[in-house]
């Protein structure tokens, strides 16, 4: 009896430990990362602990949830309650323009893509929109393609599936699903900039349940 009890404190310190570096955590923790400030723990023993804590804020219906997203974990404040978190900080969510959410959209489904390929598909310069993606790190430079001028590869980073609330990029609706609602593939990124928008509004200034009230601005 001793041995049960004694194990289900030592559950329990686990699962406040990871909490506490959830929240303290400015970016969503892997779980290997977690790993690395408990070596003596398992990776098992993290993800059970990790699906315990899940469970427990679910089952608390509180105004945050732990969220699996860019291949990781992070305490999130549910939609619902973003309003209310950016009127505390004083920030409105910042939105992107319907050139940069579709640009966006085209490098994640086509993704490693040159400029040129880019502009093939929206028709139009891209320059200055790639810069954009690039300073709020949604995009990142990949390397160089082999062809003359050796032009700069791109593809979508860790904080694009943590903005869009994606556990990974096979998380992006198909576009073979979005297909059989009988539009086309040209369409397509237009409706993944429909479904993402809103998404984008409360996920993209952060609106965790560390508010960032706490700590500095990412």
């Amino acid at each position: 009896m001793k041995e049960v009890l004694r194990e289900g404190r030592m559950e329990k310190q686990l699962e406040l430990i990871i909490e506490s570096l959830l929240f303290a955590a400015d970016k969503p923790l892997r779980v290997r990362d977690i790993q690395g400030c408990l070596p003596d723990t398992g990776l098992p023993e993290i993800e059970e602990a990790l699906e315990t804590l899940r469970h427990e804020y679910d089952t608390m219906d509180r105004s945050f949830a732990l969220k699996e997203v860019a291949e990781g974990y992070q305490i999130r404040t549910k939609p619902d309650y973003a309003p209310h978190v950016l009127r505390m900080t004083k920030r409105s969510a910042a939105r992107l323009s319907t050139a940069a959410m579709e640009t966006l959209a085209i490098i994640a489904y086509k993704q490693p893509m040159i400029r040129h390929e880019i502009e093939q598909f929206r028709g139009v310069d891209t320059g200055g929109i790639l810069r954009t993606l690039l300073e709020k790190n949604l995009i990142r430079i990949m390397g160089r393609k082999h062809l003359p001028g050796r032009p700069l590869i791109y593809g979508t980073t860790r904080k694009f599936l943590e903005v869009f609330d994606l556990h990974s990029l096979e998380s992006l609706p198909k576009l073979k699903e979005i297909k059989e609602f009988g539009i086309g593939e040209a369409q397509a990124t237009q409706t993944y900039e429909n479904e993402t928008q809103a998404k984008s509004t409360v996920q993209e200034d952060a609106v965790k349940t560390k508010t960032e009230g706490t700590d500095s601005e990412s």
